[in-house]
């Protein structure tokens, strides 16, 4: 009998050390801290599905809220994606992680966006930090000026082609072909409608599954977007071989657009990029400079839909615009800066749909945060509705209000639709310009009606309506 008290003892001694092990991380790591509070769920798979499956039921949101509520308002532990991983919440996780890019943390992906862009040349993170040095020449203010009047001809190409003419359209798609269209145009100089669908077709496959569980399995999300992305880059690689002939030919200008600038320009060595390297990096910015913007677009047409008070403002300002226009004359850098009321209507709409739901970051050497350990090695989360839908940060917030980005706008870091400090996305002023001049030629031709009252809303990895957003159209120069 004394022998059984000893051994009960002994593990009630064991199971105390257990814990305590646990909830301080006190072992040969040498964490100078307890670590946040939650828990990392299933092995291997963590919460990943729970995290995915409320974007598939179209609360993104209720996975961080609800652990928000039960763990802590500002950090909490998880495990997604195959990592272990802290959630930082609110405008002060955000100040935090965008304050300490490349000191405290650094970008990062998960494995499978590694495995569905297999760069030659090193990881997605390196491929990622070479486009930004290389992105500024084209996304500067004069570059994007020049940006406008092809968009805006694009934009009318894509409205007579798709939407005049019509009774009922299903918005979303048309918005993918839109934003896609342009970044055919402007990154690859594909402008013909056939190659430009052809081109489009199996990127709707590679968005899904790029930020998934990386199960590769035939049938599987991640299975599909590897097959897309080779079908991608197959049509790539065909384009830059023979632009690589015109540029010899002088049939094609080193400047022409971003494809002839990666093809033209060594690195510090002498080298040049090679093919499959181009195609890589013109596959990121295609997806990159299509798909958040066509979120927006669509998420633009529901709310003016739903909201006829707003709408009416919206067209009241975009036919002033008009009006100073000559019979065809296309738009210009001060139209896109007179539309300032429809971009608060666009901001709005990006606080509560942003197609940016969130982004990861690696923790380069442990701190502390809030009381808490992060280890090295760990990712981060930042969620973008933490600050949108918080009401301390925006009252009333799920009110539609466009006022709120008057005057000086929101608080600093409560409105992330785009990410923060050097990580921010270098398109911002892009895709506000491909925002714009679609709500001028959407508000310009038409009024609209949604056709399901209620359609849910899938986030998969962005918001998209279930059933592609059907609206009844109505011309304005014959109004029902």
């Amino acid at each position: 009998m004394e022998l059984f008290y000893v051994s009960l003892l002994c593990l009630f001694v064991f199971l105390v050390t257990l814990s305590l092990h646990f909830l301080f991380y006190k072992n040969k790591s040498g964490l100078s801290g307890p670590l946040p509070p939650g828990k990392t769920g299933w092995p291997m798979i963590g919460e990943s599905l729970e995290f995915l499956s409320c974007g598939w039921k179209g609360h993104p949101e209720k996975f961080v809220f609800d652990r928000m509520a039960k763990y802590s308002s500002r950090v909490f532990k998880t495990h997604l994606l195959g990592e272990k991983a802290a959630v930082f919440c609110g405008a002060p996780g955000n100040k935090f992680l965008f304050s300490n890019e490349n000191k405290l943390v650094q970008a990062w992906w998960p494995s499978s966006v590694d495995k569905v862009f297999p760069s030659s040349n090193g990881s997605s993170k390196e491929e990622a930090i070479k486009m930004r040095k290389m992105l500024p020449n084209f996304l500067k203010p004069e570059a994007l000026q020049r940006y406008i009047g092809v968009m805006d001809y694009i934009a009318g190409r894509h409205f007579s082609s798709f939407w005049e003419n019509k009774v009922e359209v299903e918005v979303f798609p048309l918005c993918k072909n839109y934003t896609f269209w342009i970044a055919a145009r402007l990154f690859v100089s594909v402008e013909d409608p056939t190659e430009v669908a052809k081109l489009l077709e199996p990127f709707n496959v590679l968005a899904s599954g790029l930020i998934s569980v990386p199960i590769d399995l035939p049938g599987t999300p991640f299975n599909k977007a590897i097959k897309a992305s080779n079908q991608i880059r197959k049509q790539l690689l065909a384009i830059i071989k023979q632009r690589k002939l015109d540029l010899a030919e002088g049939k094609a200008s080193p400047t022409q657009d971003i494809m002839s600038h990666m093809l033209t320009t060594s690195d510090e060595n002498g080298k040049f990029m090679q093919e499959l390297d181009v195609a890589d990096k013109i596959l990121g910015l295609l997806i990159g400079g299509h798909d958040t913007a066509s979120s927006a677009c669509c998420f633009i047409v529901k709310y003016l839909a739903e909201l006829p008070e707003i709408y009416q403002e919206v067209y009241n300002e975009q036919m002033e615009i008009m009006k100073s226009k000559a019979p065809g004359e296309l738009l210009n850098w001060d139209d896109i800066q007179k539309m300032k009321y429809s971009w608060n209507v666009a901001c709005e709409v990006l606080r509560l749909a942003p197609p940016l739901q969130g982004a990861f970051r690696e923790v380069l050497n442990e701190f502390m945060y809030n009381g808490f350990s992060i280890p090295k090695g760990w990712k981060i989360y930042w969620s973008a509705n933490t600050t949108h839908r918080n009401p301390e940060c925006f009252p009333e917030p799920e009110k539609f209000d466009p006022s709120r980005f008057e005057g000086s706008g929101p608080a600093p870091y409560t409105f992330v639709p785009f990410g923060g400090g050097p990580r921010m996305c270098p398109g911002k002023e892009y895709a506000r310009l491909e925002i714009l001049v679609f709500i001028h030629h959407v508000v310009k031709r038409f009024r609209w009606d949604k056709i399901i009252s209620d359609e849910k809303i899938v986030v998969d990895p962005m918001p998209i309506p279930a059933k592609g957003l059907p609206v009844r159209l109505y011309p304005h120069n014959h109004r029902a």
